[in-house]
């Protein structure tokens, strides 16, 4: 399930190197963001982009590997962390349905999909 689906929030991805065409624009203090930080040729860029969404206003919640993160991953190679990362974005959207209100287990016009050929 997604955020979308289970908390009613609409909620989108974009690569750090996304930021500047588009999304930058939305940023103010009453947007969260939440940035999941890999380790590797990009994590400068990343956590360059998580302080400018922070000087912009918005509250930024770090997860990564580095112990100044919000949500500090474990030890793991680059092919596991994005299922970490998977597993914390579904923590926070359980968690904040829950927060809510909202029925987790019934979402609202969920529709089973059937596929017959």
């Amino acid at each position: 399930m997604t955020a979308r689906a289970i908390s009613y929030i609409h909620a989108e991805g974009y690569a750090a190197g996304e930021l500047k065409h588009g999304p930058i624009a939305l940023i103010d203090h009453d947007l969260p963001v939440v940035v999941f930080d890999n380790e590797g040729n990009l994590q400068e860029k990343t956590l360059s982009n998580a302080a400018e969404v922070s000087a912009r206003g918005a509250h930024v919640w770090h997860v990564g590997k580095v112990p100044s993160a919000d949500v500090v991953l474990p030890p793991s190679g680059v092919v596991v962390t994005p299922f970490l990362h998977a597993i914390v974005a579904q923590l926070l959207a359980y968690y904040a349905a829950l927060a809510m209100g909202t029925d987790i287990d019934q979402p609202r016009n969920l529709a089973k999909s059937v596929t017959v050929e």
